[in-house]
């Protein structure tokens, strides 16, 4: 699919998607739409692959298959290779249609005169919970288990009458039937590249609480390019607050990968994180997404991984010291000191790099903040730093460049097994020309991403830009690692003429004179006070 074709896709979901837009909140405006685009998916995924077992048979379309037996052996097939199954009744254009109780062609106003055989609720109800079902005593029961959860089909949110909820639903139903998917199309992975443009527009317009699901996508580049670096496959990738999966999916634009594995706070956002896996067709059996807390309660301490990338809640609350056996966890026990309650963002670092293995990289998003901090941070980074010699870079992005905050954010990088173990790359792309403005947001281009990633990768030294700095110059620092410290970004100003702004001055004055007395000789023609 060209570029232009996929514009056009993800504008036609965006239109779908405006159907509830500023009728419902946008958190739930989202769950609505992104489950009904998934259940498509599934759907369309589920018709693909039983005409493709049925191609030796009399009957070669999934949709007319009455055989109790053929079915059941299309189920099992199914279950196998994609995890869940649908019945040919259950399939998206079959209820689509139901709710339309017309051809395609029909006007938005046919469909506003609702009769009872066009009600679907129940049965939009009925497969949503078939499908989570389907999985039940199955390897990919985790995976689906409560997937739908968010899509509550009774809710007042969607329309205060039953009829007002059944018409909005086979609106948004109808006009997602009519868009081609091009499943067929294994080299392509369009659906769910609109899928993720679709969380980022989500994203754009959720304030605050953006930041919990979604990382730009040029941030998400530099994270995955740096963990990928010099490997063209990596075994297993994490992400210990993992959000929607972008960061873990965007790993596999750079790399061959094998494992995905996360965990996820927030219980909507983990359902969101299941269904992006899955529409970028990644095998149930591949990816472990957990909904826990990760610092109370990792779910895969006793896995290393290659390639770790996150994007942790700011400054977040923790219960640190308050839990006793913090001191003892094997994640933080060997610094001597724990983040502070108020701000876990050490926390989390100390839990990545416990589950870093020996050859990974690891490259997270964090504020400013732990550059410099002192007290139990300072102490911790300096371990980091002096102890284990793990900090290999240190990128400064542009203030305003996440959804729902201000302020400016920075990305560390981790190795446990340093080759260049003597110095630390401290990169500055915050300055002018390292980014360009989009409205309220400052953008980061490709150009300014393949500067930010080539110049970590060949270590480079750019005036005003980047330096390897080392260890020892760190040490004098005190280990504080505020990037101005060690990368002059300090612009000249120009030498100003005081003569020739004197003249300049001069001249304004003569001509403001001159413009007084024309005023002032109109108004004398208009018999009114001069206004100076």
């Amino acid at each position: 699919m060209s570029e232009e074709q996929r514009k056009i896709l993800e504008g036609k979901l965006w239109e779908i998607a405006n159907l509830l837009r500023g009728k419902i909140n946008p958190d739930d405006y989202r769950d609505y739409i992104l489950g009904f685009i998934f259940y498509k998916y599934l759907s369309e995924k589920q018709l693909l692959y039983a005409n493709e077992l049925l191609e030796s048979e009399p009957v070669k379309d999934f949709k007319l298959v009455t055989d109790k037996e053929t079915l059941e052996a299309i189920k099992e097939e199914s279950l196998l290779k994609l995890g869940y199954y649908l019945e040919p009744s259950q399939l998206f254009s079959v209820i689509a249609h139901k709710g339309s109780n017309s051809t395609s062609e029909d006007s938005d106003e046919d469909i506003e005169q609702l009769e009872e055989d066009n009600y679907i609720i129940d049965d939009l109800k009925e497969i949503l919970n078939h499908i989570e079902q389907s999985t039940m005593g199955t390897d990919s029961e985790e995976d689906f288990n409560a997937l739908f959860e968010d899509l509550d089909l009774n809710s007042t949110k969607l329309g205060r009458t039953v009829s007002a909820r059944n018409t909005i639903i086979v609106k948004i139903l109808r006009k997602l039937d009519k868009i081609d998917f091009r499943l067929e199309d294994i080299e392509s992975d369009v659906l769910g590249d609109a899928y993720e443009y679709l969380i980022g527009k989500f994203a754009a317009g959720a304030g605050k609480g953006a930041g919990e699901f979604y990382t730009p996508q040029q941030v998400s580049k530099i994270l995955s390019k740096i963990v990928t670096t010099g490997k063209e496959k990596i075994k297993s990738v994490y992400d210990p607050t993992c959000g929607s999966g972008s960061l873990l999916l965007r790993v596999k634009k750079e790399a061959d990968v094998s494992e995905f594995y996360g965990q996820e706070l927030n219980r909507t956002t983990y359902n969101l994180a299941r269904m992006n896996m899955i529409l970028h067709n990644v095998h149930f059996s591949d990816f472990n997404i957990i909904h826990e807390d990760t610092l109370e309660n990792p779910k895969h301490s006793e896995l290393r991984f290659e390639a770790i990338v996150a994007n942790p809640p700011f400054s977040a609350h923790w219960k640190g010291a308050d839990n006793p056996l913090n001191y003892t966890d094997p994640r933080f026990s060997q610094f001597g000191k724990l983040a502070p309650k108020t701000k876990a963002d050490f926390a989390f670092l100390q839990h990545m790099l416990y589950q870093l293995s020996d050859n990974g990289i690891l490259a997270s998003i964090f504020p400013h903040g732990v550059l410099f901090r002192g007290s139990s941070e300072g102490e911790i980074r300096k371990y980091i730093i002096s102890n284990m010699n793990a900090l290999d870079a240190v990128i400064g992005l542009p203030a305003n460049i996440f959804f729902g905050t201000s302020i400016p954010t920075c990305i560390l990088v981790l190795k446990k097994c340093r080759k260049a173990d003597d110095n630390i790359v401290f990169i500055d792309a915050s300055g002018e020309g390292n980014f360009k403005k989009e409205g309220n947001q400052n953008v980061l281009e490709d150009k300014d991403v393949v500067k930010i990633v080539n110049t970590y990768r060949n270590r480079e030294t750019h005036e005003k830009y980047s330096r390897a700095v080392s260890l020892k110059e760190i040490e004098e620092n005190d280990y504080n690692l505020n990037i101005p410290r060690y990368v002059d970004t300090f612009q000249e100003e120009e030498n100003i003429d005081i003569s020739l702004l004197s003249q300049e001055l001069k001249q304004i004055e003569k001509d403001l004179t001159a413009s007084k007395s024309v005023i002032g000789s109109f108004c004398e023609e208009l018999k009114i006070d001069t206004p100076f």
